[in-house]
């Protein structure tokens, strides 16, 4: 395993992440597709014995089951500091007032929960999990300055949101002398192309690097087109394709089976060895419930595409318009509460 600087930082990470949003308790939340603690283990020692030492979490994934499994396996397999963990933080973990958000106030509070949760004394790499347009920026800010300088967290980082409003942020941050974020999070595959028009190009400028989560949009990469998984039947909305697309993605798929038979390889390496042709991705967040998953990504490391192939890749696609549709407070507040089920505005239980 060759690992690489994440961003403008001395932090050195696997290119390939292991998302562990599918470990975790189904009955304790959203996703409904996770799998238990003892298959997590599993999981998580055959990354780990790839050579891979960057997971990714949050506090919302199986409202903290998540961060429980892979806090007491990393402890289990491997020494703390010969892994970089990032979890996030922004979602509803309870009912009531202050319990969704980055205030200061959810931030404290809620980074000590996931440090116990977690069974370690500082999190790598701290992410806010979309912005909070409810809350200031200086606010969050200062807040994630102060968590860093507090030795709780060692690097901050953010997730999706308009390049303009990652901008602002990172010129507070420098106009304020507090801890910058080093990354970004984001949707960006085949089929989802749109961050390459404003937020790709910021990030490369800033010395930020991408850390891209759906790199296989749900598994639509890595499979031929019109399969069904456990996830898209019990996520019907987001397995929902968009018709204005759907000749298009189609066709993008196709290309993507098509040349992985032409090289005798699977559809997932070919899609994954995309995304590392450009320079700002670190790593591909890999969703991984089985062992050929993980395998997947870190033989798509080893995948170096023709010109050719990536023009075949990348002719069909249509640009869209519903790339970050999740953009103002109330419809990101529902997001979050749908998949939680708990009400940021509810009363206390």
């Amino acid at each position: 395993m060759q690992y690489v600087k994440l961003g403008n930082s001395g932090l050195d990470v696997s290119p390939v992440c292991i998302g562990c949003m599918g470990f975790g308790n189904p009955a304790r939340g959203h996703p409904a597709w996770s799998i238990n603690e003892e298959a997590s283990r599993a999981l998580i020692r055959h990354a780990l014995e790839a050579g891979i030492n960057f997971f990714d979490t949050a506090n919302m994934y199986s409202t903290g089951t998540s961060e429980e499994f892979v806090g007491r396996a990393l402890k289990a397999f491997v020494a703390r500091d010969a892994v970089v963990i990032a979890t996030k933080v922004s979602g509803a973990m309870r009912n009531g007032p202050n319990a969704i958000g980055l205030s200061r106030k959810a931030i404290l509070a809620e980074v000590d929960h996931s440090l116990r949760r977690l069974g370690t004394d500082y999190i790598d790499l701290y992410q806010i999990h979309r912005r909070d347009q409810l809350t200031p920026w200086e606010e969050t800010l200062e807040a994630l300055n102060d968590v860093v300088k507090a030795g709780k967290v060692r690097y901050i980082g953010a997730s999706s949101m308009k390049a303009w409003e990652f901008a602002k942020a990172l010129n507070v941050q420098k106009a304020n002398g507090w801890t910058r974020f080093i990354s970004m999070q984001h949707n960006y595959n085949l089929v989802a192309r749109e961050e390459e028009r404003e937020m790709i190009p910021l990030c490369a400028d800033e010395g930020v690097a991408t850390m891209i989560y759906s790199p296989l949009a749900r598994g639509k990469l890595a499979r031929p087109w019109g399969t069904t998984t456990k996830r898209t039947e019990t996520e019907p909305a987001g397995a929902a394709q968009n018709p204005a697309t759907e000749n298009s993605d189609h066709a993008i798929v196709d290309a993507v089976n098509a040349i992985a038979a032409e090289r005798g390889v699977s559809a997932a390496e070919i899609s994954l060895a995309w995304l590392h042709r450009n320079p700002v991705v670190a790593a591909p967040i890999v969703g991984a419930l089985k062992a050929k998953h993980i395998d997947d990504a870190v033989a798509a490391l080893t995948i170096t595409l023709t010109d050719d192939e990536a023009r075949r890749l990348e002719e069909p696609y249509t640009p869209r318009d519903d790339f970050q549709s999740i953009s103002t407070p109330a419809l990101l507040h529902r997001s979050i509460e749908e998949s939680t089920g708990f009400k940021a505005n509810a009363a206390l239980v």
